[in-house]
């Protein structure tokens, strides 16, 4: 990987993924690297400036923080192709970053990427749009929204749990009415978030499929379904006098849906890729420690592993 152009990235407010992304900066500068910096958060947006003040290509994005900080960076950098080193300074769950235990030792880590010694892993993105009327009007009414966990249609309003009446189609054909506290349409890589904790199902990264959960429904008959990432996502808000219903990406508010519209959701044609510096990189040792699972209450030895 050539190291000409690289932009940091550090979590806003975080003193510790600060201070980890100035060094970084002088290590690289060091190197001969151009380095673009700065911070990240609901207030903060570096990448348009990034993107548009860059001499050169940008070769890499180095992310300091926690997934909310890497999901960011997967919106903005995606559509240019430009792969994401995430790493987990000062956040929480981590599904996305790699430990910073991996890389103590940063200079060990800029000489692993010089020789190409890492892995790139692609995780499927979804884009959405609102559009006005039935599914024969593609005109869109918005720009282009991405995300990398999931799209959520739901309400918000300052002063009461509003609940949302939306209907869904797949392909033009109605599937479902779902009365209660939203939807989430996530990829798999979001399964591990809002999606396993609104009762919806864990998918392997390494699919390409579609997950559509309803959020606290108020039928016991709505569940959630797993369609191909080929389909086409339709969401319509049917009954909002209070007009609170929005579209969310990744837990950030991207815009207002009003009756009479809807957001398509449909698979990105662009790719999330991020830098694998773990030799020993586990989906499912992912799973058992970030989850917790701990198995039956009584922990059985499997004597047959090794027998024969």
């Amino acid at each position: 990987m050539q190291l000409n152009q690289v932009i940091i990235v550090h979590k806003a407010g975080n003193q510790q993924s600060k201070s980890w992304a100035e060094k970084c900066a002088q290590l690289l500068e060091k190197r001969g690297a151009s380095v673009l910096l700065g911070p990240s958060g609901p207030k903060d947006n570096p990448y348009p400036v990034f993107l548009a003040s860059a001499q050169q290509p940008i070769d890499l994005a180095i992310v300091l923080g926690g997934d909310g900080t890497a999901l960011a960076a997967a919106r903005h950098l995606a559509p240019e192709k430009i792969p994401i080193l995430a790493v987990n300074i000062g956040g929480h769950l981590g599904f996305l970053t790699e430990s910073s235990d991996e890389i103590d030792d940063f200079e060990k880590i800029l000489d692993r990427l010089q020789n190409d010694r890492y892995a790139v892993q692609q995780r499927m993105m979804l884009r959405a749009c609102i559009h006005e009327g039935n599914r024969s009007n593609r005109e869109p009414l918005s720009e282009v929204y991405w995300a990398l966990n999931e799209m959520c249609v739901k309400p918000a309003s300052p002063d009461r749990m509003i609940t949302s009446i939306l209907e869904m189609e797949i392909d033009g054909e109605v599937v479902d009415q779902y009365q209660g506290d939203g939807l989430l349409i996530s990829t798999p890589t979001g399964t591990t978030g809002y999606t396993v904790a609104a009762n919806g199902p864990i998918v392997h990264p390494g699919m390409d499929a579609i997950v559509v959960t309803p959020i606290c429904p108020l039928s016991l008959s709505s569940r959630p379904v797993v369609i191909p990432s080929g389909s086409v996502v339709s969401v319509w808000p049917l009954v909002d006098p209070a007009m609170t219903t929005k579209l969310w990406m990744d837990g950030v508010m991207a815009t207002s849906i009003w009756p009479g519209q809807r957001v398509d959701i449909w698979m990105a044609e662009h790719m999330a890729k991020f830098v694998l510096l773990r030799q020993n990189q586990s989906y499912y040792q992912t799973l058992r420690s970030k989850l917790q699972w701990a198995g039956a209450r009584i922990n059985y030895t499997n004597n047959h592993r090794h027998s024969g």
